[in-house]
């Protein structure tokens, strides 16, 4: 019966969450990402890319904007880790416009000096200003942020992409007299994927690096860069990252809520059945038949005795008074073979006998001697083909 219950209470369950699902849900369909391709092999490339740079030094605001332009060129190996997370190494490099106060060539205390005048900045403190042309490269490495896929989720047919980054690398002037430098940077990778393996990008970029990185110390505490390249990036095989397409289901509330309540009721239900069922082996608990024997009977996987037990056992302990004081009685504990292993219904039957020698002992004062108890285990159905008439001890007068 229990089991029949939960069956039906299972299938009502499923039966109502269906009917829910096919009138008052709303069903969205998503595409999120579910696994990364997070070996070592997967989602490298490499980046090249050209445009100018314009370098910030102690006397470019005395040179025209389009004499500090010079050309640079960017070359960078790199890993994306997740759709959002990746890092690269990158060489910047050819030269840079500058200004300096010193003239001449190195040999007479000029640095970077190209010989040409800035022209129309004479100082009277120091003369005039010269044009310097700096050989330099830069060598860092920069962590990587995808924005979009940060904001927007990943999406594999997105055309544009946002990737933020920052980094710490090296600088070194190798024009004579060299410099070296730590430099900071931080920039916007802007990606447009026009295939799966081909981006066209545009880096904008900010450098900084100390005062003496154009030779000279002045005014400033540091010396910077800014520049804008465009290039091709190419995405290595394998890429990507593999997504599925789920299916979001959301209740109405009330609904859910009256499904709630019928299954609460279900459960109540059996609740209900199992104390009656329990009340009826306890008022036929203990029977005595025309040949003098007496059984208890018990409910399911119980060894212990009721209130009803007890008062049937003191009748039971009168009749044995009543006869010979050399009657002896057999007292024979049973379980039904239909539920249960062996082995616990082996322990049950030996339980039952013994819960019941011991109480017309001890409550009775009837002799240990004149009971001996004995256990069968689990036995086929002794009554009616009932299971549950076997779960019994029975009292015989030995003869």
């Amino acid at each position: 019966m229990k089991k029949f219950l939960l069956t039906a209470l299972a299938a009502v369950s499923s039966v109502g969450v269906f009917a829910q699902y096919s009138s008052d849900a709303v069903v969205t369909e998503s595409e999120v990402l579910t696994t990364f391709k997070t070996d070592f092999k997967s989602n490298w490339f490499v980046s090249v890319g050209a445009g100018p740079q314009i370098f910030f030094g102690d006397h470019d605001r005395q040179m025209k904007f389009g004499d500090r332009l010079s050309p640079a060129l960017d070359v960078a190996v790199g890993k994306w880790f997740s759709p959002t997370i990746g890092a690269r190494l990158m060489y910047s490099g050819l030269y840079v416009n500058g200004a300096t106060q010193t003239w001449g060539d190195l040999k007479h205390g000029g640095i970077y000096n190209t010989g040409k005048e800035v022209p129309g900045k004479f100082t009277h403190a120091y003369g005039y200003l010269a044009k310097q042309k700096i050989n330099c490269l830069t060598l860092h490495a920069d962590m990587m942020f995808d924005l979009t896929n940060m904001i927007g989720g990943y999406n594999p047919s997105r055309v544009y992409g946002c990737a933020p980054y920052i980094g710490v690398g090296w600088g070194h002037v190798y024009s004579d007299p060299t410099q070296n430098a730590v430099i900071g940077n931080v920039g916007v990778f802007n990606m447009f994927h026009v295939s799966k393996a081909v981006d066209v990008n545009i880096d904008l970029r900010a450098m900084i690096a100390s005062d003496d990185f154009d030779g000279e110390m002045g005014g400033r505490n540091f010396d910077g860069m800014f520049s804008v390249s465009a290039g091709i990036t190419y995405r290595f095989a394998p890429r990507g990252w593999k997504t599925r397409m789920v299916k979001v289901v959301e209740f109405d509330n009330d609904a859910v809520n009256d499904l709630r309540r019928q299954v609460a009721d279900l459960i109540a239900a059996n609740e209900k059945l199992e104390k009656e069922k329990a009340g009826t082996i306890v008022q036929h608990n203990t029977v005595m038949n025309a040949n003098g024997n007496y059984i208890i009977y018990f409910p399911i996987n119980v060894s212990s005795l009721s209130n009803a037990d007890r008062a049937q056992l003191e009748m039971v302990a009168e009749m044995i008074r009543k006869s010979g004081a050399e009657t002896r009685f057999s007292v024979i504990g049973y379980a039904d073979k239909a539920t249960g292993s062996p082995e616990i219904n082996e322990v049950l039957s030996r339980e039952r006998a013994i819960s019941v020698k011991e109480y017309l002992v001890n409550e009775f004062g009837i002799s240990a001697d004149r009971l001996d108890a004995s256990w069968s285990g689990g036995v086929d159905n002794m009554f009616f083909n009932d299971p549950s008439l076997s779960r019994v001890v029975i009292i015989t007068e030995k003869k």
